[in-house]
């Protein structure tokens, strides 16, 4: 296993590393960091270095060069926390039943304008954030109580599609606390979102759980709203809890999450 997972990691980055080595910068820094193994463990090029070892061997990295490596390393890994995600212990991923629409960097302003009378409630996610593994179950309830036709449940993968997480201003930094990220959708355009973020640019805290999502998006009055929409209109209703699937776009299905 110790094998096998930095293997599926590897095969798993190859499309984005394959990116990373086009760009000059990174493939000169590469190449440095192989010719300071080489010098630093190579013999006879490693002999006539100096060495704080005890046993004076200069071919071997001292209890300084030790500490810099190590702290280069869980840098290293902080800024690729999506490519460890198969590495590390993650909440598995949630495969139960939900209402919800995924959208690509395509479908989703798409959707957003085509019935302008339907609400949106769109999550912002990435696979590898430990925080939206988690609220996943939570939300997929939220679309089993509350969908009906004038009022939708949709998610997107900004991890994948970086160009929608630009667009609709979601950092996907490795250190954001802007996963999940909710935005409530109303005639195409944005209403609200949790987290909120503050002047600096910085996500003001804010718990994702069930009875802060329903409270602060007013779930109860939007959906009441929504019924008397779809009895209204030409809309058909849908009854919370026993819904029926939501087609998903192509190119996605529940296993692309």
């Amino acid at each position: 296993m110790a094998v096998l997972a930095p293997l599926i990691a590897l095969v798993y980055s190859v499309p984005r590393l394959s990116r990373w080595l086009a760009r000059p910068y990174c493939l000169l820094s590469a190449l440095l960091s192989i010719a300071f193994l080489l010098v630093r463990k190579l013999p006879p090029i490693c002999n006539g270095l100096p060495t704080q070892r005890e046993d004076g061997n200069p071919c071997d990295f001292d209890w300084r060069e030790v500490e810099i490596l190590m702290f280069l390393s869980a840098i290293v890994m902080m800024k690729n926390r999506r490519s460890m995600f198969l590495m590390t212990c993650k909440p598995p991923l949630y495969m139960g039943p939900e209402y919800i629409k995924y959208f690509n960097d395509k479908t989703i302003d798409e959707e957003l304008e085509r019935d302008k009378r339907v609400t949106w409630i769109v999550e912002f996610f990435a696979n590898w954030s430990n925080d939206c593994q988690s609220f996943a179950p939570i939300y997929a309830d939220l679309s089993l109580k509350y969908n009906c036709s004038g009022l939708n449940f949709g998610k997107v993968d900004v991890g994948r599609y970086t160009d929608v997480s630009t667009r609709y201003k979601v950092s996907t930094s490795p250190l954001t606390k802007q996963l999940p990220t909710l935005i409530l959708f109303q005639g195409g355009k944005e209403v609200m979102r949790r987290p909120q973020i503050d002047k600096k640019g910085r996500a003001v805290s804010w718990t994702f759980s069930e009875e802060n999502v329903i409270r602060e998006f007013n779930l109860n009055e939007l959906y009441q709203r929504a019924k008397k929409l779809s009895k209204g209109g030409d809309m058909s209703e849908e009854k919370p809890g026993n819904p029926t699937p939501t087609a998903v776009p192509d190119g996605e299905n529940k296993k692309d999450k």
